[in-house]
């Protein structure tokens, strides 16, 4: 029964890999960077509805049933590591599972949380805002890589 859906749960770590690694890229491009330079309370605001607006079902679904489906591989690729494709099933699905899921709970998720708190119109808002820009941006990027590569290894697999 797992072998016959487990091309399928393949399929879909990788489309999920390639269509978050296009979110955070975009984020990664030009998003912060158009943040950064609006007026700090704007930023913030904009940042803050972002923030609120991307927990829903259509994003969730792909970033949640991506790790899902990666985790579902790794297991998978472990109990048949004799396959040929299992290294690359398990290094994209770890590249995914740490460096665009564990980063977005640990790093990303956090600074967003701390930003929700913030007033945007009042002046101590500023260095925070300038902090969160750099250390958001740079974890972004971490998981930007993290998750095109994952999608790199899941191509490598199909070899």
């Amino acid at each position: 029964m797992i072998e016959q859906i487990i091309p399928y749960v393949f399929f879909l770590a990788a489309l999920g890999s390639g269509l978050i690694a296009g979110v955070f890229f975009a984020f990664s491009s030009f998003v912060m960077t158009a943040l950064a330079k609006l007026p700090a309370k704007n930023g913030i605001a904009a940042m803050q509805s972002i923030n609120i607006t991307v927990l829903n079902k259509s994003f969730l679904t792909v970033f949640m049933g991506t790790a899902l489906a990666t985790a579902l591989l790794i297991v998978h690729s472990i109990l048949n590591i004799e396959n040929t494709n299992a290294f690359y099933l398990i290094t994209g699905s770890l590249f995914y599972l740490i460096g665009s899921f564990l980063v977005t709970i640990l790093g990303n998720v956090p600074l967003n949380d701390a930003l929700a708190r913030v007033r945007s119109e009042e002046e101590t808002s500023v260095p925070l805002w300038k902090n969160y820009l750099s250390k958001w941006s740079r974890w972004n990027h971490i998981r930007t890589l993290a998750s095109l590569v994952a999608l790199a290894f899941f191509i490598f697999a199909l070899s």
